[in-house]
């Protein structure tokens, strides 16, 4: 098999992806793979978690792990991480991207439906990152936090959402501050509307809400998980090495103008 390992500017580093099994995520992986890094992907499924790893090592033999646990479970979050240490390494690269998100407007949810999406993103994040510290490879390890503009932008239906991403935003700041010390980077992403993301099919349900979405972008078009991964590789590589702290938009625009009056409400 024919490697696609092309620029192996991470050869020999070990990339560990929450959320790992598809869309921007699972686009983050392949990236870091053609990159030449080892990879571990996690997600909550198994049929899910080894197909993705299937696809990445047949771009590169050998080069992902898949791996299961919920990133509300800390006791299952340290067995996975353990299980991808003993087939790769310590960790280089860590991308904090499991998520979870469906429509509905405050009234309509009940706290516990509130809190299963906070309990996701924001605490899930701060599980990974905290369960991962002890596995990263320091000084030097780089962590990555997959945001959504809707931790800036108040949005429709989505205040569970904003509520939780804004939380993680600042997380990623404050972990930025505290591991600054350690040689330690950790910076973010919001990614804009990307196509064929489960969050995007579940935003815009229609066409005529995509399209109005679309056309309102300035850069008048959806990105893709490709998109996200080159600033996603551009974050974790040398060439940003005096970069930690940052909240880095691929967002076609969308924050200079804001969800209100798109979505459906």
């Amino acid at each position: 098999m024919q490697s696609a390992i092309t620029t192996p500017i991470l050869s020999g580093q070990h990339a560990f992806i929450t959320g790992g099994t598809c869309g921007i995520n699972l686009g983050i992986a392949r990236r870091l793979v053609e990159a030449g890094a080892k990879v571990t992907v996690l997600g909550r499924k198994a049929d899910k978690a080894k197909a993705a790893a299937d696809s990445l090592n047949a771009l590169a033999s050998d080069h992902a792990l898949d791996v299961i646990a919920d990133v509300r479970d800390p006791a299952a979050l340290g067995a996975a991480f353990q299980a991808a240490v003993a087939r790769f390494g310590p960790i280089d690269i860590l991308v904090a991207g499991a998520a979870g998100n469906f429509p509905a407007p405050a009234l309509a949810m009940s706290p516990n439906a509130f809190k299963s999406v906070v309990d996701i993103d924001l605490l899930g994040t701060f599980n990974a990152c905290r369960v991962g510290h002890e596995h990263l490879r320091a000084p030097g390890a780089r962590v990555v936090v997959i945001s959504a503009p809707q931790a800036g932008l108040p949005t429709l239906m989505q205040s569970h959402v904003c509520a939780a991403k804004a939380g993680v935003d600042m997380l990623t700041r404050c972990l930025a501050l505290e591991w600054g010390p350690m040689g330690i980077r950790v910076n973010g992403i919001w990614p804009g509307p990307i196509a064929g993301t489960e969050g995007m099919e579940r935003l815009t349900p229609d066409e005529e809400t995509r399209k109005k979405l679309e056309t309102t972008l300035p850069l008048q078009r959806y990105g893709t998980p490709a998109d996200v991964a080159e600033l996603a590789l551009w974050l974790v590589s040398s060439s940003a090495s005096y970069v930690t702290g940052s909240i880095m938009y691929v967002d076609g625009g969308l924050s200079l103008i804001g969800f209100h009056g798109m979505m459906p409400g």
